[in-house]
């Protein structure tokens, strides 16, 4: 476990003769001298025990079964926590530390995800917290607390906030003097990987994948002896290879303390040179609707894609699957829960759908979805097993709908990454939640200028939000025309064109926990933004008669609905000037 400097381990005492006969003690650069007797301060420990979450949730509490531990995002080690908040659980995830009377003590944690507040109660003086309003990289919060003349020990915690993501916090310090419980021992050089495999091969690069060691914060990838990467994971691709070329790969751990032996070698063979060939053929129309189409059964109509009505211009077929490799994603088929639908007969209905001028692309994420692109690996991992989806069948585009954080940097070169491969025909949508796209310092608002060039769409999740900034700094509810145009504005005016900009709402009633919107509600909206007409209590400054459309969750329960979203609003967005 990597630790903060000076903070996370026992210092050794060296002992040094001073002229005169005096002693004196250093101990954490402390150094005390009274004639020949010394005095020496203590180093600051960490107090709190499996401050890395290493060991699951040993010496840790949380509500209502809401933490578990993960092992991606991790921050550090191999393990970090997972807190979900649900109801009236704000996740909170409590460990009692030992500390010393009328002592400081530091407090930290690195953050990702959704809100994320850590905090100590029981100081004997005031308690604090400090909080994040949610990051898709890691980020560390820190506040400090004095304890009171008898306090012997403090209650430190990590927590949520209600109705919002997913939180994950690592590495918990809690730094001061012992209070008689001690600290985690420093940490002991890793053992070597096992299992390394070689995976996926180009005529360029070599993915590889191992399994993962005990204490280890960091893997060394090498190429024919000599370094060729890191990771933070258990797996990497070795990229600017020759083709059709035979290499030797190991791979070593490290954390702190050093780096191990490296593994067992194996070898990996580069495939020969090819032309992959033009991506694929797409027109998205000057207007489209999208919907998302379940490939799951959870109450709603089942269907085939065949069933998908003709003004859903672009279907989203959700939701790709996580893999162990980090970053990478599959897809697989809900035969059983589609009443015997295969294969096949979806491929066909692929095809058929694409022959009538629609396009059907593989959204990656939703409300569960895991997949994390951290890192140069998982970005690689990502944009090639999204291309091999696309291969396999004839997918037209992926949609980014990852609810619990994304990376900017590494998702940008994820998805240009993936348009290199695919084409220029290549479909990129996103479905960001209304706070992501509150500002473009956001992650998600960040990616989607990143990509301007190359985006198709955002489709933000008009619902499920609660009340929300509008561009003209005023708070709207959900479920009104304000709260779709003041917040389409954001994007708008942020840098976005009106071409990448739709309305992504609801179906019906059924479709989400709230923010439902009448099928006249999202035309009214649209008119508001194309054309100025039918506007509530906002007005946009200016009007944007190439907004792209309108999207719905989902197809599925628009059909449960009787197609009612669909007929009322698709005729609407393909009539917009």
């Amino acid at each position: 476990m990597e630790r903060s400097a000076g903070s996370s381990r026992h210092r050794r005492r060296r002992i040094r003769p001073l002229l005169g006969g005096a002693v004196a003690v250093v101990a954490a650069g402390t150094l005390g001298v009274t004639g020949l007797v010394t005095t020496a301060q203590a180093a600051d420990v960490n107090v709190a025990k499996n401050a890395g979450f290493e060991s699951g949730l040993a010496n840790w509490t949380c509500s209502g079964g809401s933490g578990a531990t993960v092992s991606s995002p991790v921050h550090g080690g191999t393990s970090a926590l997972k807190a979900t908040p649900a109801g009236q659980d704000n996740a909170k995830c409590t460990q009692t530390v030992a500390v010393k009377p009328s002592s400081t003590y530091t407090l930290s944690s690195w953050v990702q995800g959704g809100y994320a507040y850590i905090g100590a109660s029981g100081t004997g003086t005031t308690d604090v917290s400090t909080w994040s309003p949610g990051s898709s990289a890691w980020t560390q919060l820190k506040t400090t607390f004095t304890t009171g003349p008898s306090t012997t020990s403090v209650t430190v915690y990590t927590h949520g906030w209600y109705g919002q993501a997913a939180y994950y916090a690592d590495d918990v310090q809690v730094t001061g003097p012992d209070g008689g419980g001690g600290t985690d021992p420093g940490p002991a050089i890793p053992g070597a990987p096992a299992g390394l495999a070689v995976g996926t091969t180009t005529s360029s690069s070599v993915a590889l994948t191992w399994n993962a060691v005990s204490g280890a914060t960091g893997y060394t990838v090498y190429r024919d002896g000599a370094k060729a990467t890191t990771s933070t994971g258990t797996s990497a691709t070795v990229t600017g290879l020759a083709a059709d070329t035979a290499y030797q790969f190991s791979v070593s751990a490290t954390n702190a303390a050093g780096e191990s032996v490296k593994s067992a070698t194996v070898s990996g063979r580069t495939a020969k040179a090819t032309d992959p060939g033009p991506g694929p053929v797409t027109s998205v129309p000057k207007h489209a609707v999208t919907g998302y189409w379940q490939n799951f059964n959870n109450g709603a109509t089942v269907q085939k894609l065949s069933d998908v009505p003709a003004n859903y211009d672009i279907i989203a077929v959700s939701f790709a699957d996580a893999t162990a490799t980090p970053g990478a994603v599959t897809f697989n088929l809900d035969s059983a829960g589609l009443n015997g639908y295969t294969v096949a007969q979806f491929k066909a209905d692929i095809k058929a759908k694409q022959a009538a001028g629609k396009n059907v692309i593989i959204s990656v994420g939703g409300e569960k979805g895991s997949v994390a692109v951290n890192s140069d690996a998982s970005a690689t991992a990502f944009a090639d097993s999204v291309y091999a989806l696309i291969q396999e069948y004839g997918f037209n585009g992926v949609d980014i709908d990852l609810e619990n954080g994304l990376n900017s940097t590494y998702m940008t070169k994820a998805l240009r990454s993936l348009s290199s491969k695919a084409g220029s025909g290549l479909v990129i949508t996103m479905a960001p939640q209304t706070i992501d796209m509150q500002s473009t310092s956001g992650e998600y608002f960040k990616t989607a200028l990143n990509i301007k060039d190359i985006l198709t769409v955002v489709n933000m999740q008009y619902y499920n939000s609660g009340s929300m900034l509008g561009c003209d700094g005023k708070v709207y509810s959900q479920g009104s025309v304000d709260f779709l145009t003041a917040l389409a504005c954001i994007q708008l005016e942020g840098g976005l064109a009106p071409s990448q900009v739709g309305l992504g709402v609801p179906a019906s009633t059924r479709g989400a926990g709230s923010g439902y919107v009448a099928p006249s509600i999202v035309n009214a909206a649209l008119d508001c933004l194309a054309k100025g007409t039918s506007c509530g209590s906002f007005k946009p400054s200016r009007t944007y008669p190439e907004l792209r459309g309108a999207m719905t969750w989902s197809t599925n329960w628009d059909a449960t609905a009787g197609n009612a979203w669909s007929n009322a609003v698709g005729p609407h967005v393909h009539g917009l000037p």
